[in-house]
This record gives C-alpha cells, structure tokens and sequence, in this order.
C-alpha cells in the first residue's frame, strides 16, 4: 500500500498585512518535512462578514486558523466562531498585547497594521525568515550568494533548526547538507567562503540522534545511517571538505542548545569578517556585524 503523506491547511487571518503570521507559519512549517502544507492568506479582513466566510471555509478543509487581529471586537468573533464550530486556532497577538498591557499598564492603539511603520527591522526579519526556508537544506543554490550565512555539515548537525533561529533575528541563512563522497556543490565554492561556517557534532552523539531518528521514522532510512563506521567516515569526509583550500571554521553543536550555537556562529561570523580576502567586503558587512 502506497505511504500517503500527511496534510495540513492553516488559514492566515489579519486585519493588517498578515506578515507577521505568515513569517511563524513559515518557520513552523520547516519542522514537519514529511507534511504536506497548503497555506491560504486573507489579509486587511476588517468585517465579521469577511470572519464568516474564512470559518466556513476553515470547517470545510479542516484548517488550522492562524490570526493577528489587532480589533478586539472582531478577534472576539473570530475567537468566537471557532470555537462553536470545533476549529483549531492560534491567537498569535492577542494574549501578547493583553500581556503588555497590563505589565505596563498602558492600552495598545489598536490599530491594524500600525507594525508597518515602527522600522525596517521588521521587515528585514521577515525578509530573512523567507529567504531562510527557501534555502533549506540544499534548496536555492541559484542564490546562495544572497545569503549572509551558509551553515554546511552532515546530516543531523541542527542545520535547520539552527537556520531558522539565526533568521528570526535578521540573519538570512542557507544551509547545505554534506554527503560522503559526493563532490559539493559548484555554488558553495562561488561565494564568499566568509560566509561559510561548518556544524561538526561528536560521533556518538551523533550516532544516538540518527538511532533515535530511525526509530522515529520506524526504520525507513538505510541501515548504515546510524551505523558508527559509516558515521566517522561521513566526518572525516566532512572534515576533509572543510580543510580542503578553504578553510571553513568549525562550530561543535554537542551538547549545546541552539541559542549556544546561535552566539557562536555569529561570533565566528563577524570574525571571519575581519579577516582579509583579498577583495573589498559587500556592503552588507555593516549589517552582518552589527546584527
């Protein structure tokens, strides 16, 4: 019998431009490789009529609502509405400014899309999450060069996770998956190699994540995946590639959260900036430093 892979619809509902959402739908959808999503967008929705017909259309196709209506009375509808008719639903601004409000004791404006005019940061974050989750795990390589960070490593090294949570400060990140014996793409050796930084991880541990990932995935992969000598052979591979005329700096992810190897990419980053290559930096560089 043929595997059906699962599916899911989320309906991004704002009254402003809906950005906001979208970037978190974005970064959610990356964590479910085996899902198959369908995403519909209906910004600038200001009318309970409008409110109605997203929910009907939600009920039909079993959606997930995700929501930044800033307007109480029409969040309270839409709250409302799904919960009568048993939808899933994901408040993403309303409990935040609640929280504010009453930490500082100060009301919100209320007013939809007034996030568009506090700073272009907002928009660079969003930028950079989008670029990020086209640019996984391989994808992209046309633009490689548009990125301010390409993570490389073996499978299992936290490239993705690690990717998207450099985004979500303004970091556009691609990340490249190193196989054992198969020649790296043309593209990585085209960019700036300051913009290169590779994720080791110690062999057992890196063997147990593959083990638990087998597991997880009830043994579909090959069985040398998680095999202890075919997994020092990828990382002496790895390790080959990165020293071969680069050479790429090294960040060993064991044991560490990913906000501790976040701090560390970046460090490396801005270093490598200072480190002469024998043409002028981009004019990105200010932003990559002071990020």
């Amino acid at each position: 019998m043929e595997n059906v892979r699962p599916h899911c619809t989320i309906i991004i509902v704002s009254d402003g431009l809906g950005s906001t959402a979208q970037a978190a739908v974005e970064a959610a959808q990356v964590q479910f490789p085996g899902v198959d999503f369908t995403i519909e967008r209906y910004p600038g929705v200001r009318t309970k009529n409008q409110i109605l017909d997203i929910v009907e259309e939600a009920a039909r196709c079993n959606a997930i609502i995700v929501h930044t209506i800033v307007l109480v009375e029409l969040r309270q509808f839409l709250l409302r509405e799904c919960r009568q008719r048993l939808i899933d639903h994901v408040d993403l601004l309303g409990p935040l400014l609640g929280q504010i409000s009453q930490k500082v004791g100060v009301r919100p404006i209320l007013r939809p899309g007034a996030a568009r005019g506090i700073d272009a940061d907002y928009f660079q974050r969003i930028d950079a999450i989008q670029y990020t989750v086209r640019h996984d795990d391989g994808q992209g390589l046309d633009t490689l060069d548009e990125a301010d960070i390409v993570l490389v490593g073996v499978s299992r090294t936290s490239k993705t996770p690690l990717s998207v949570y450099l985004s979500l400060s303004g970091w556009k990140v691609a990340n490249v998956p190193i196989v054992l014996n198969v020649p790296i793409p043309p593209q990585l050796e085209q960019i700036d190699q300051r913009k290169i930084v590779g994720l080791i991880i110690d062999k057992d541990e890196l063997v147990r994540i593959r083990q638990n990932r087998l597991q997880a995935l009830g043994g579909t992969l090959p069985g040398e995946y998680a095999d202890p000598e075919k997994v020092a052979e990828e990382l002496i591979y790895f390790r080959r590639i990165a020293r071969r005329g680069y050479p790429w700096p090294l960040v060993n992810i064991t044991g560490k959260s990913i906000e501790e190897s976040a701090k560390e990419v970046v460090s490396v980053i801005e270093r490598q900036w200072f480190r002469p290559r024998g043409t002028s930096s981009p004019a990105s560089v200010d932003k990559l430093i002071g990020s």
